[in-house]
């Protein structure tokens, strides 16, 4: 394809060149703008008629709308707006200026509505519902939105902006071609991504079982022999339901017993305290233990109350438990209010004591004792009671030793998972917008697509 020259002024800048034959056209001038509107989420019921969401612009409908999570009952529908096949939906508010915007065109045939903070467009031209939508919701059309934007806690987009918008407008079949193209293209990449996704899911679940099965169950049979251990210890009942057998050597102990866990908060506005790093619930990675983030206290004032906390204390976050938030302090740090720091007596080892906290039968307790208390944590008086098993220190150490080099490994293999996930995302993303703006032709293997499509079997 040659550049585009003839709307170059209305196109360079926000779309950069594109197809000489192509149009570059503002919104509001090939159509017109109207404002959703309806009732709260109290109206959704299980079985009624569609209902687009504004928050549902950002967490369930990428470019299209093909079916909603939102239902409402035909009464209630009288109150919301009605949308059409093909009609653009505008998220109104955001939080983020990057996502301001964000839209999705409707690709339901049947009677649809839409909530309130909608922005409706509804084209006055042909044009291909699907290419509008991957068309409005490209990078370089995020990019033009959030410029867009307004606020500062929660950013707002208007219709009076949006008819600015600036959009590649390809004739009518090469819109059917790019629309066809993306199709096939974004769905071949969605199943690489949900495969990519579901093996980070597999590996999270093998690290989690494989914690359990050492912590409670010593090391697996080849891991023991290298480390000098029985193989294939004689099992007891350990008489604690969420341990179940452990092997006969192990002792059982009594956690107020075995572990301190600290006392008695301290001032962040005073020296030292203010400028040491800070370890809060938000800054650990769910049931991994592993640290995302660390701040210091000054950055994180708004947080009440603080603990002290020593180099290799465990530090366990006490509410909402089903997340297994715990973690090692690796510095002399304070942590959150929101989270104890835990240090052994000496017959249970840190890292240990680390480890079984993450495992799941730790984590299967807590949360049945969390739902006991009318806020879920899990407080002091409650940990107090809990038996936990206590290996042979030697044991504990081999044991420790054995989860640190595979966690790592593992944790390794999903980085790398994570990071090719992560570069099919972009791209995606790259992709979509060089189909719309004309940067690569397509119209080639639309044509095979259908050729091979309409040949005999």
């Amino acid at each position: 394809m040659q550049p585009h020259s003839a709307d170059a002024e209305l196109g360079r800048g926000a779309l950069g060149e594109t197809p000489i034959h192509w149009s570059v056209v503002e919104l509001g001038r090939i159509g017109t703008f109207s404002k959703g509107g309806g009732g709260t989420k109290e109206d959704e019921v299980d079985d009624g008629v569609p209902c687009v969401r504004y928050g549902d612009l950002y967490t369930q409908h990428q470019f299209l709308i093909r079916d909603t999570r939102a239902r409402i009952s035909a009464e209630s529908a009288v109150r919301y707006a009605p949308i059409r096949y093909g009609d653009l939906c505008f998220a109104g508010s955001g939080e983020t200026i990057e996502e301001i915007g964000k839209s999705a065109v409707n690709l339901i045939t049947e009677p649809t509505f839409c909530g309130g903070d909608v922005i409706l467009f509804r084209p006055s031209i042909e044009i291909d519902a699907t290419f509008l939508g991957y068309a409005a919701d490209c990078s370089q059309a995020a990019y033009q939105k959030s410029c867009m934007g307004r606020g500062v806690t929660v950013m707002h987009i208007y219709a009076s902006e949006l008819k600015h918008l600036r959009l590649p407008l390809p004739p009518l079949d090469e819109q059917r071609d790019i629309a066809a193209f993306l199709d096939r293209e974004t769905k071949r990449i969605d199943s690489l991504i949900a495969k990519k996704r579901l093996l980070i899911e597999r590996l999270q679940e093998y690290r989690t079982a494989l914690i359990t099965r050492t912590v409670t169950r010593s090391l697996p049979p080849e891991a023991a022999r290298a480390a000098g251990l029985d193989p294939s210890p004689r099992l007891k009942h350990s008489g604690v339901e969420w341990l179940g057998e452990v092997p006969e050597h192990w002792e059982i102990g009594w956690f107020s017993r075995e572990v301190d866990i600290a006392e008695g908060q301290v001032s962040p506005e005073l020296e030292p305290y203010a400028s040491m790093p800070l370890i809060a619930p938000n800054h650990i990675e769910s049931g991994t233990g592993r640290l995302t983030q660390i701040e210091t206290a000054v950055e994180q004032a708004a947080i009440s109350g603080k603990y002290l906390c020593g180099q290799g204390e465990v530090i366990y976050t006490k509410i909402r438990p089903a997340l297994a938030k715990v973690a090692l302090a690796p510095m002399e740090c304070l942590c959150s209010a929101d989270m104890y720091p835990m240090r052994s007596r000496g017959s249970i080892t840190n890292d240990f004591l680390f480890f079984l906290m993450l495992s799941d039968g730790f984590t299967a307790w807590s949360v049945l004792e969390a739902d006991r208390v009318a806020m879920p944590k899990i407080n002091r008086e409650t940990l107090s009671t809990l038996r936990l098993p206590i290996p042979p220190i030697f044991e504990q150490h081999a044991m420790v030793s054995f989860l640190g080099r595979e966690t790592a490994r593992l944790d390794n293999l999903k980085r790398r998972v994570d990071l090719a996930s992560e570069r099919l995302h972009e791209y995606r993303t790259a992709l979509i917008t060089a189909a719309v703006t004309g940067k690569i032709d397509v119209r080639g293997a639309a044509s095979s697509d259908r050729g091979s499509a309409e040949s005999p079997a």
